[in-house]
Formats: structure tokens, sequence, C-alpha cells
């Protein structure tokens, strides 16, 4: 689920666009999450989450630090839920460390809507 750089020349309208795109994927994976660690009605929740509104409206440096946070924290999941589903299908047991994973999303998910609140 690795994010793709945006380039910086596009319009600020065209990556914030693509940042609620981003932000649709993840919280795909999340869901993903969720299910491994039992977390079915937060990932029920999460499952209609829109982009907030203020990230959209981002521009400059706070749309780019949208940006980074979002390519981050899809790197935390896909390595994540790579290693749950490697885990998993040799036997291992992996609803604790979904778990794990889980509350990291949930972390990283609310420093970006803080962000947003700050926008």
């Amino acid at each position: 689920m690795a994010t793709v750089p945006l380039d910086p020349s596009l319009p600020s309208s065209a990556r914030a666009d693509a940042l609620a795109a981003q932000w649709a994927a993840l919280h795909e994976a999340a869901g993903l999450v969720a299910g491994l660690a039992g977390q079915t009605a937060a990932s029920a929740a999460l499952a209609g989450e829109h982009c907030p509104d203020s990230l959209r409206r981002a521009r400059g440096w706070r749309l780019a630090l949208a940006e980074q946070g979002l390519a981050d924290t899809a790197a935390i999941l896909e390595g994540g839920i790579r290693a749950l589903l490697v885990a998993r299908s040799g036997g291992a047991a992996v609803h604790g460390a979904a778990e794990a994973l889980w509350q990291e999303f949930v972390a990283a998910r609310q420093a970006m809507v803080d962000l947003a609140r700050q926008i």
C-alpha cells in the first residue's frame, strides 16, 4: 500500500485530492489490521471516515506535512500487514501484534486529525 510521492509542482488542489485518496486507502488497510486485532467495531467505524476538509484545504508546508504523515503511516501499515500475514500463514497467533499495529495507526491518525484542526 505504498503511497506514490506527489509531484510538488502539481497545483495544491491536485495534491489535496491525491491526499484524500491516500487517506481512504490508508483507512482501508487499517481496516484489515483492525480485523486481525479483533477490532471489528472500530474497523467498521473507520470505514466511513473521510479525509478532513481542513487537510484537503492545506497548502504549503502544512500540505507537505500531511503528505509525509500519510506516507509514513502507509509505510508502517504496509510492513506490518505483510509481517502479520506471513506470521499467520505460518500458524502464528497474530492478535497481539495486530493490536499493537492497530494502536500505532490510531495514534498516527489522531496526529493527522490534530494537524487538520490547526489548519
